[in-house]
């Protein structure tokens, strides 16, 4: 790995990455490992001192993802001005090879909540979402992905399947799409859907970026589960079946492997990426991730 002289951006490749995490921080900036690119939660740098400091140093050797986490890019309220203006200061400072955030919400006046909560999937929602979405992208100057979520009911009020959502979003906003596929398994056993059901709606989406991560079962009364994304574990077997399935529709795609709860030590994290790599070379094809940063 080599310093690069500048920090103009870097494309983020189509290989795996890690989501670096605060334990992390010292053994990536002073073992620099061979891991492909990074991704961080941006709220955790927007305050500056070490966090950011530690940033500034892994960037100048590999290049970074920002996976925004506070937009509330579903909520009914206006956009949070002062946030955004961090994420686009952040951004001009770190110059990443992409940005991301969810499809859900987590503020509504004046209140933030420590969650990622789902909306209704209709045209009003699509239209405030998709008006959201064009303010952050003007604000910032750059092109965002948007993660489907994980969930564990449904709204009755729902008339749009969520995969063709997401695809009309990226027709209105020019969006790309981060497919998170552990997302899509979950949501899927905890609705009694069949997860593969969820891709062709995406086949031929801008697909700029996927996510792998593992999941917790917990047992409920009558013989019931239900399925959490705890993002605290390897990756379940489904899931790397179901990731092998979308590599076979979407080609390489830059799979981030995420591990958020009782972090492991960095080997563990490299194995998991390692893993991910090998089916990405299976569906090799040249080049990097099209949903590009303008």
């Amino acid at each position: 790995m080599h310093s690069r002289s500048s920090l103009a951006p870097a494309p983020i490749p189509a290989s795996a990455g890690i989501g670096l995490r605060f334990p992390h921080h010292r053994h990536v900036a002073e073992n620099r490992p061979s891991t492909a690119w990074f991704e961080v939660h941006a709220e955790n740098y927007m305050a500056g001192g070490a966090p950011l400091t530690y940033l500034e140093t892994i960037r100048r050797d590999y290049p970074i993802s920002l996976h925004a986490v506070g937009l509330s890019l579903g909520s009914a309220d206006p956009l949070d001005e002062d946030h955004l203006a961090r994420l686009k200061a952040l951004a001009d400072q770190i110059e990443p090879g992409l940005i991301s955030d969810h499809l859900s919400w987590s503020a509504i006046d004046g209140i933030y909540l420590a969650d990622l909560l789902p909306v209704p999937y209709t045209y009003e929602t699509l239209t405030v979402v998709a008006d959201n979405i064009d303010r952050v992208q003007t604000a910032i100057g750059r092109t965002i992905l948007i993660e489907n979520p994980s969930t564990y009911l449904s709204f009755t009020a729902s008339i749009i399947e969520e995969p063709e959502f997401l695809a009309t979003l990226a027709l209105r906003t020019g969006c790309g799409i981060l497919c998170d596929v552990n997302n899509i398994y979950v949501s899927a056993r905890n609705l009694g859907a069949d997860p593969y059901d969820y891709f062709p709606a995406l086949v031929g989406a801008p697909i700029g970026e996927i996510h792998l991560a593992g999941h917790a079962v917990r047992q409920l009364d009558k013989g019931r589960e239900i399925r959490i994304d705890d993002h605290g574990s390897a990756v379940d077997p489904a899931v790397w079946a179901l990731y092998t399935h979308a590599l076979g529709l979407f080609g390489q795609v830059p799979t981030l492997i995420e591990w958020d709860t009782e972090i492991p030590a960095f080997g563990v994290l490299e194995g998991e990426a390692a893993q991910a790599q090998r089916l990405l070379d299976r569906h090799s094809i040249s080049g990097v991730c099209h949903a590009r940063v303008a």
